[in-house]
């Protein structure tokens, strides 16, 4: 997994999945949370699944909870990891939690699940077979459920500064860069991705074209969101960050090295909570969960691409 709270485990098996919940039918005020019921097991669990082969914990993550529950999500904020050995077995299985609003879907049983139960948050404890899964349900309760989403990308891969004949304003996302780019798309969409901007830089442009190319929406330029921006008015920036947040949607802003990490501790800072430690290589993004406008949360994501990749 590439979420930089997690220390090194020596799992063999990855898997993801989703606490997945949606505001009662009956009471708009509550929300209930889905449990699948395996057959093959006999157990009531929260939905989840190996990662295919190049596939990132995120994506698997909702494609999981799709394929068992027929349900499309939302994923919002990283409830941790869960390991544990394979009985039978000398291997661990490591599995990534996110909460997940549901979109759209409806359950049809299928080989793997043969129901589904949508409970209010009281009786969900009782109803899951293993008490580890309790620690998911505890982590997603610490917490308003309905947070607001915003994604902060550092820019991808754009070569060197120095072999770059031109204004460095100007330059473009290298090979490696341009994978990154396309790799992110699927990473951003499964957070709800509504609007997109970035700082007025080609490298940050071209970071978060292809995804506004694949929403079929318009880039729109935050000029203070840029290293020369923060430098000259770090005041100006962090208001401007705030107003994004303030948008609504779910909101993708493209930034630099120069920015991100500083701008996010003032901000982390302010609002009272930690930070996981994380290298802000390029391509990686921070999840922020705010409610009522305050900071509650930030995950870190590493770029989407392999390590040999990365920037």
């Amino acid at each position: 997994m590439n979420t930089s709270t997690d220390k090194p485990v020596k799992a063999n098996i990855f898997a993801a999945g989703a606490l997945l919940w949606r505001k009662s039918p009956r009471n708009p005020d509550e929300i209930e949370i889905a449990l699948i019921h395996r057959p093959k097991y006999e157990d009531w669990s929260f939905p989840k699944g190996k990662l295919d082969p190049g596939e990132t914990a995120v994506v698997a993550a909702l494609r999981e909870v799709e394929e068992e529950t027929g349900f499309r999500g939302r994923l919002g904020r990283h409830l941790g990891a869960l390991t544990y050995p394979i009985p039978g077995h000398r291997r661990l299985k490591r599995v990534e939690y996110w909460a997940a609003e549901v979109c759209t879907g409806k359950f049809v049983s299928n080989n793997e699940v043969d129901e589904l139960l949508w409970l209010p948050v009281p009786q969900v404890a009782d109803q899951l077979s293993y008490p580890m899964d309790r620690r998911i349900l505890r982590r997603f309760t610490a917490l308003p459920p309905d947070t607001a989403t915003v994604l902060l990308v550092r820019h991808a891969k754009a070569g060197s500064r120095k072999r770059y004949p031109g204004e460095d304003n100007t330059r473009p996302l290298d090979a490696n860069g341009r994978l990154q780019a396309d790799a992110l798309v699927a990473q951003l969409e499964a957070f709800g991705a509504t609007e997109v901007s970035s700082a007025d830089r080609t490298r940050c442009t071209q970071t978060v074209e292809p995804l506004a190319l694949a929403m079929d929406t318009d880039i729109r330029l935050e000029p203070l969101m840029s290293e020369e921006s923060y430098k000259a008015d770090p005041v100006g920036t962090r208001t401007r960050a705030r107003k994004i947040a303030a948008l609504g949607g779910v909101q993708v802003v493209c930034s630099q090295g120069g920015v991100i990490p500083d701008l996010l501790q003032l901000w982390a800072d302010s609002d009272g909570i930690p930070l996981p430690a994380a290298r802000n290589r390029k391509a990686s993004m921070w999840v922020l969960s705010l409610s009522g406008g305050k900071l509650v949360q930030a995950d870190h994501i590493d770029s989407p691409l392999p390590p040999t990749r990365k920037g």
